[in-house]
């Protein structure tokens, strides 16, 4: 048995070390890895003297873009170039192009250019890929956390697949940990790794094997005694352990558990209570559980419908712009149109009235109170509804003096009866005095 000083010093990181050598070892992204998908036939060695088409993979930071180039590349038995947009200008890129004509030329060898972080190229470096690209000097495997669309040039694009990655599962992450405990590229089974440990790091890393690796890593080092003559078992990673590794105090959060749920009710109910100190404070809690953004941004939608409503009409727009930035640009940025979404909601008038004039509404149809829709708001435009008097006296409301007519809409049996009742809140207490004239007018009053 090793202490930590044995097994740690000098080696790569861990996430490096558990690179996948071949595409049957990437944990997740299923939809790309079918047979006969550009992926895979890009990595079959058959095809390595055939031309191939360019990819650029899209995803969040650790989904295996990285992982996915290096694996095809090796598979392939293609000659792999990798360059960083941070720190590569168009002299290097035109270098690595000049060489991959020589390599297929001279040798018959084709060339991957792995090119990470594409959106950070400007329009001229990217400019300088296309002729080796469009003339198949090298098969580019470029990768971007930022949306294409806008951050990578049109020829480029037209010129490349765009394949899109998906946060790992759970389960993927659990099976990356399980592996790197017990692979002699990873820890070699020197710990083992406690349940309580695991279901820490897979919710610690929302979908992100590189974290989820690199802080097994360091719990694994604070888990194995330095003394080596203290060790006469295999060491257990402790959940303390993983919550000292990563500075973090862990959560107990289960996204699919009671914890999932009680803290969004508790969420929502503070929010609609008014006390923006405690959203933000179960906001927090399930952003640093690794609660699914798009999950809270949909609560917030709701929210803003059911319990602010026509207080104030532009909470349902803001939660909606809430959720459209959180869809654009991701964790962990997202958190702040999250957090102002949340402080808005709270801050702001509330009304339910909207909600349960739908509700009320909702319940009369279902009760059997609708009738026939009054002859006067009938269609009268299909063959023969004017012979049966659809239509006929009809007042249109734009001819009126002042917009509205003194007319009847519900249906006789429903007539007279009120759903919609607003409150004298914020924006809706002008919607109640305007309310109150507009149903005189409409009753003949």
């Amino acid at each position: 048995m090793t202490g930590p000083s044995a097994l740690f010093q000098g080696l790569t990181p861990l996430a490096v070390r558990m690179r996948p050598t071949s595409l049957d070892e990437v944990a997740g992204q299923s939809h790309l890895l079918r047979a006969g998908s550009p992926l895979v036939t890009l990595a079959n060695p058959d095809a390595a003297a055939r031309a191939a088409t360019s990819v650029i993979l899209w995803g969040p930071p650790g989904t295996g873009k990285t992982t996915l180039a290096q694996a095809i590349a090796r598979s392939s038995g293609r000659r792999f170039v990798e360059l960083s947009a941070v720190t590569a200008g168009v002299r290097d890129v035109r270098e690595v192009m000049q060489e991959a004509l020589t390599q297929r030329d001279l040798y018959g060898q084709s060339t991957i250019l792995f090119l990470d972080e594409i959106h950070r190229f400007t329009k001229a470096q990217q400019d300088a890929l296309l002729p080796g690209v469009e003339n198949g000097w090298v098969v580019l495997i470029a990768a971007t956390t930022e949306n294409p669309s806008f951050s990578v040039i049109s020829p480029l694009l037209s010129r490349s697949l765009l394949l899109t990655l998906k946060p790992l599962t759970d389960e993927d992450l659990g099976m990356l940990l399980d592996r790197a405990v017990t692979d002699a590229r990873g820890l070699s089974g020197s710990v083992v790794l406690g349940d309580e440990a695991r279901a820490a790091l897979v919710r610690l890393a929302s979908g992100d094997a590189r974290r989820a690796l690199t802080a097994l890593e360091a719990a694994a080092s604070l888990a194995i005694p330095d003394d080596d003559d203290d060790v006469r078992t295999i060491p257990e990673i402790s959940a303390d352990n993983v919550a000292q590794a990563v500075d973090r105090a862990l959560l107990r959060y289960d996204r699919q558990g009671d914890e999932h749920y009680d803290v969004i009710s508790a969420f929502i109910k503070s929010i609609r209570g008014s006390d923006v100190d405690a959203a933000m404070h179960y906001l927090a809690r399930m952003i640093e559980a690794g609660e699914d953004p798009r999950f809270i941004a949909r609560r917030l939608i709701i929210s803003a419908a059911e319990d602010i409503g026509l207080a104030d009409p532009q909470a349902l727009p803001i939660a909606v712009a809430a959720a459209d930035a959180v869809q654009f640009i991701g964790m962990p940025e997202g958190r702040i149109p999250l957090a102002e979404a949340t402080a808005y909601l709270a801050t702001t008038a509330k009304s339910n009235a909207a909600y349960l004039a739908i509700d009320a509404a909702i319940a009369d149809v279902r009760s059997g109170g609708f009738g026939r829709v009054p002859i006067h708001l009938r269609d009268a435009h299909y063959p023969g509804a004017k012979r049966l008097g659809h239509g006929k006296g009809y007042v249109y409301p734009h001819d009126a003096e002042i917009g509205i007519a003194a007319q009847q809409y519900l249906p006789d049996e429903l007539r007279g009866r009120r759903y919609y009742e607003p409150k004298a809140l914020g924006v809706e207490r002008d919607v109640q005095a305007r309310l109150e004239k507009i149903r005189r007018i409409l009753d003949g009053r």
